[in-house]
């Protein structure tokens, strides 16, 4: 028997469906939190998506790239309704919707993963837009809950969205409440906060479990890491940019392979890991997980 994996990222995994032309289509399969799982597994940690889609052709694609990622299948769910969908109908800027009424990722069971996973697992991610959707978002709060009762330390990637309006409010306090980690970008701060002024909006964030650490990352401008009192700082690192897909998950990805890994170490070394994995991801396109050695690399011409 395969033992459980130490790392799970919950939430939605999704198909992009991206208009190459006036009438062409590309299909991907994505999602913020399966990405992060990716992310995990391409650094070397026993990872799982946690998570439900359809048993369509659209869901078999996610599920073999699923495998393909190396990610536990036990925790993955097949369910016989319609496909999550990101139609993306302008690349630049991106411009999309959603589709999926009562769809897969909405009949997520908690209760049909592996026996004893809570007992193996050391962190446990969430966000994305699966936090946006009921009645997902209720399931998923109430195991982030649980998990953290039982002492698994939670990470929490709201990853803004246009369907997180007002209504979105009472999730960003519990979610932010649970969160060991929170990681926004300044585009997440304006939309969650619905406000101009980041720094309020920071402050605001920060207000809601000042004991959580905090990943900000602002593009071009590098990132920040706030734990208490203490800020570190990290520019941005020299690359050539293919896109910037997946760009976020990879940091966080990193940074929570970093604090697995090294908790020795301090802020500025967990930071300049994490910038140093968002930048290799914009290296390569669509949302491809950076490789350690990539990441490394990096992180000596830099030194």
């Amino acid at each position: 028997m395969t033992a459980l994996p130490s790392f799970v990222s919950a939430g939605e995994a999704l198909t992009d469906l991206l208009r190459t032309g006036p009438s062409t289509w590309n299909s991907q399969p994505g999602g913020s939190t399966w990405n992060v799982a990716r992310v995990m597994a391409r650094l070397g940690v026993a990872s799982a998506f946690a998570g439900a889609v359809s048993s369509d052709v659209f869901g078999r694609a996610l599920a073999a790239a699923n495998a393909e990622a190396g990610l536990d299948p036990r925790f993955l769910q097949l369910v016989g309704r319609s496909p999550l969908l990101a139609v993306v109908h302008e690349l630049n800027p991106p411009s999309y919707f959603f589709i999926g009424d009562d769809s897969a990722d909405l009949h997520f069971d908690a209760a049909r993963l592996p026996d004893g996973w809570q007992d193996s697992v050391r962190w446990v991610h969430f966000g994305g837009i699966s936090l946006a959707r009921e009645p997902l978002a209720g399931k998923l709060i109430a195991l982030a809950t649980e998990l953290k009762q039982r002492g698994v330390r939670i990470s929490y990637d709201p990853n803004f969205r246009a369907l997180m309006d007002e209504r979105y409010d009472a999730t960003l306090r519990r979610m932010a409440g649970l969160a060991d980690v929170i990681k926004v970008s300044d585009e997440d701060l304006r939309g969650l906060f619905r406000t101009e002024s980041v720094d309020a909006a920071l402050a605001s964030l920060r207000a809601m479990n000042p004991a959580a650490r905090v990943l900000y990352t602002h593009g071009e401008r590098g990132a920040q890491l706030l734990e208490g009192e203490q800020t570190w700082h990290a520019s941005a690192l020299p690359v050539n940019v293919v896109d910037t897909v997946g760009a976020g998950d990879a940091s966080i990805g990193a940074l929570l392979y970093s604090f697995m890994s090294w908790p020795e170490r301090d802020g500025g070394a967990h930071l300049r890991f994490a910038v140093a994995a968002g930048a290799a991801a914009c290296m390569s396109p669509g949302a491809t997980p950076p490789s350690l050695a990539s990441i490394q690399a990096l992180l000596r011409e830099a030194a």
